[in-house]
């Protein structure tokens, strides 16, 4: 902290930056963290229910009469059972444009709820990539100023003369790392956990249109 106030004023609003940066990216972490992990212990849940041999229509009527927006494997059961039960309806529709619109109400919300997941990454990352290169222009300019001064105060340029003003431009580097290295951690570890996800929702997705396949007429 000392460092920070004794630091000119252009490297200290540059560590202000990255200090806000570093603020905004543990947000992001802390709330993914708890987004991907309810995700997958509701994609848990609804699976065991969904695989123990219950009714569809029993199903679909539990999800859709909850008092919570649904999410995940849920999310995408529903939509595409309730678009397959709508155009079962439709007695002169073909069935296999039933099957057909279940599965683009199935692909629409698969395609959202990964959006969901993917949300705020991108402001993680671009934390991640920018904040060293950030942390490095306030190092710049720490020594700029340092070199000023010492050219204006007519010192010689020893150690003792340059090691303070260059230990407060090296801390701009050091906290731009700071911010990076987490914020690039969680991004790449996020990403993954987000095409884990990905690939057991389109697998769902894949499994119930065959099943849906054989509720069809004419497809027994």
């Amino acid at each position: 902290f000392d460092l920070i106030m004794k630091a000119s004023l252009p490297v200290q609003l540059i560590v202000l930056l990255l200090l806000a940066g570093s603020v905004i990216s543990w947000v992001i972490i802390f709330r993914k963290a708890r987004v991907f992990s309810r995700a997958n212990r509701d994609a848990d849940d609804f699976e065991g229910r969904f695989w123990s041999g219950a009714e569809l229509n029993k199903l679909y009527a539990g999800t859709s009469d909850r008092n919570r927006v649904v999410s995940g494997l849920e999310a995408i059961f529903e939509a595409g059972f309730r678009e397959f039960a709508r155009l079962r309806d439709k007695r002169k529709l073909d069935p296999r444009a039933q099957l057909e619109g279940a599965q683009r109400a199935m692909r629409a919300t698969y395609a959202r709820e990964v959006d969901q997941l993917e949300r705020n990454l991108e402001l993680l990352a671009n934390i991640g990539s920018t904040a060293p290169y950030v942390g490095l222009v306030g190092t710049v300019f720490g020594i700029m100023v340092t070199m000023h001064d010492m050219l204006n105060s007519g010192q010689q340029a020893g150690i003792a003369a340059v090691a303070p003003g260059i230990s407060e431009a090296l801390f701009a580097t050091a906290i731009g790392l700071f911010v990076a290295i987490p914020a690039v951690w969680a991004y790449n570890r996020f990403t993954t956990r987000v095409e884990r996800l990905a690939v057991r929702y389109e697998s769902f997705a894949e499994e119930f249109s065959s099943i849906l396949q054989r509720q069809t007429p004419g497809d027994e």
